[in-house]
């Protein structure tokens, strides 16, 4: 008998079909691929099963029995649990507050916390429990909605781009937990775009495009290059990685020390950061270790930088806001989409206004038709699916959205470009546009940071990298010199005081396809 059945489920939006008669059969204790790239439908089918959208025609069965699954709440109880891509965490209450209103209510608040406690130190999820979502990074939220999964102790697990912020270490973690899962009856649905992950973990994958199935196959019978053209109709572009020709410092950074704002944030230590024109700069590190207050401090949120200590072209730039600095050349993309890096409900185009005021003209009056270019053009340029420039921000799937942010910075042509997980749920040939992009602006002579936990990513685009930890920066490495089990090592803050680098001759990307494993 089948876990879940669908048969012919279909769903319009107005400017989109996202399923199209779709058919999906999931086994009890099957850990079951769904591939396919951005806007595709996947999440969309997820949603459908875990009674977050209605479907506009088609049946659904779960263990043999016709249901029809009216909300979350109906799902949760029929034994299946979700973790969204974006977040549906409430950002006012703790890590166990959130966990707490999706669990049975007779459950008391502090066994709760005492219960994930045990689940995160048994599957290696570091969570703290008495924490404010809202001072959280995106890699600890995406644990805390790992962790509220498990509690139910599902009968289906469906997990959206679980691994998008994870470390190696703890995807490795994950898998385990998951093939542990698998062997005790629980069926997975698992939605990736890292092929190396699918491959070594999943036992079915059925491949969406346009809304429609295209393919279903054995990915343990499949290639990385077999799968993509199943995804997407063709292999990922190789990326043209040139040596770097470094220029005058862009950045610098010199004795930047900020105590943490609340008691759940990382102080930064003395940290000291060179980006030179024409140079990417990679910074690897597991969230939560003061990634997002450098950011802050970076990009003028945080305005408390001691004087000098934070300079642009030779500027001391330490107490200018984020509008100063964007007017001297430096442009930043955030970790976090939905709510930083664009206002969901309003449109593609009003939302390039929030980092780009070429159209406003000195009285305050905005050419709404040059919006509107603007808009096109980086849907264009960065093959957004979308309904136009008109389309709101939260109609887009996450990786359609991850494009036009990231193309609407590079598209405003900065000296300096900070960018947090670029590609952050999204797909190969979307990932590959993405990263050729920034290699594209290191080559016009744009100086780039790139603060990412895929370490294959840095790896593949930086021509130095550092690794943060406990909010200390450590020296500098060429890439060529580094190896994923230095940089694993110093993400515990194990570095040399001098910054010895490993052998030349070292394969940078040793280790990467064990951790993926």
């Amino acid at each position: 008998m089948l876990r879940l059945e669908l048969t012919g489920i279909s769903k319009q939006y107005p400017a989109v079909r996202a399923n199209d008669q779709v058919h999906l059969q999931v086994a009890p204790g099957q850990i079951h691929a769904v591939l396919g790239e951005n806007g595709a439908g996947k999440s969309t089918l997820m949603k459908i099963i875990y009674g977050a959208v209605r479907p506009d025609a088609g049946s659904m069965r779960w263990n043999g029995q016709p249901v029809q699954i009216a909300n979350p709440q109906q799902a949760r109880a029929l034994g299946i649990a979700m973790v969204f891509q974006h977040f549906s965490l409430f950002d006012t209450l703790t890590a166990a507050e959130n966990v707490w209103l999706g669990l049975d209510k007779g459950l008391r608040l502090p066994d709760v916390t005492e219960r994930i406690r045990s689940v995160s130190k048994d599957y290696g999820l570091d969570v703290d429990p008495l924490r404010p979502v809202h001072t959280l990074s995106v890699g600890e939220r995406q644990r805390v909605e790992i962790v509220r999964s498990l509690l139910t102790k599902p009968q289906l697990l469906i997990l959206d781009e679980p691994t998008s912020v994870l470390t190696p270490q703890a995807v490795e973690k994950l898998f385990v937990t998951l093939r542990q899962l698998s062997a005790e009856g629980c069926s997975i649905l698992y939605i990736s775009h890292k092929l190396d992950e699918i491959r070594a973990l999943c036992h079915h994958c059925t491949v969406l495009r346009g809304g429609k199935v295209t393919g279903e196959v054995d990915p343990t019978l499949e290639t990385n290059a077999s799968l993509s053209k199943l995804m997407i109709g063709s292999a990922p572009p190789e990326l043209a990685h040139r040596p770097a020709n470094p220029g005058a410092v862009s950045l610098a950074v010199r004795g930047l020390h900020l105590p943490k704002i609340n008691p759940f944030g990382t102080t930064l230590a003395d940290v000291a950061l060179d980006v030179r024109a024409g140079e990417i700069v990679g910074i690897a590190g597991v969230s939560g270790n003061g990634q997002q207050e450098l950011m802050a401090a970076l990009s003028g949120e945080d305005p408390r930088a001691p004087a000098g200590s934070v300079q642009l072209f030779g500027q001391d730039i330490a107490a200018l806001s984020p509008r100063h600095r964007r007017a001297l050349g430096l442009h930043f993309v955030p970790e976090e989409r939905l709510g930083r890096g664009a206002v969901p409900a309003m449109s593609l185009a009003d939302n390039t206004l929030l980092t780009r005021t070429a159209a406003v003209a000195p009285s305050g009056w905005i050419d709404t038709g040059a919006v509107r270019a603007q808009a096109t053009r980086v849907i264009s340029a960065y093959k957004v699916n979308a309904g136009g420039p008109g389309a709101p921000a939260k109609s887009l799937s996450g990786g359609n959205l991850q494009k036009f942010i990231v193309g609407r910075e590079i598209d405003a042509a900065p000296k300096l470009l900070i960018v947090s997980q670029p590609t952050w749920g999204v797909d190969v040939g979307a990932a590959a546009q993405i990263r050729g992009a920034l290699l594209k602006l290191r080559d016009a002579g744009c100086a780039v940071l790139v603060v990412s936990e895929e370490l294959e990513e840095l790896f593949e685009i930086s021509d130095r990298l550092q690794v943060i930890a406990a909010g200390r920066l450590s020296p500098s490495v060429p890439v060529a010199q580094a190896t994923v089990a230095m940089v694993g090592e110093w993400m515990s803050g194990l570095w040399p005081v001098r910054g010895a680098a490993p052998a030349a001759d070292a394969n940078p990307l040793q280790g990467v396809a064990h951790a993926a494993a």
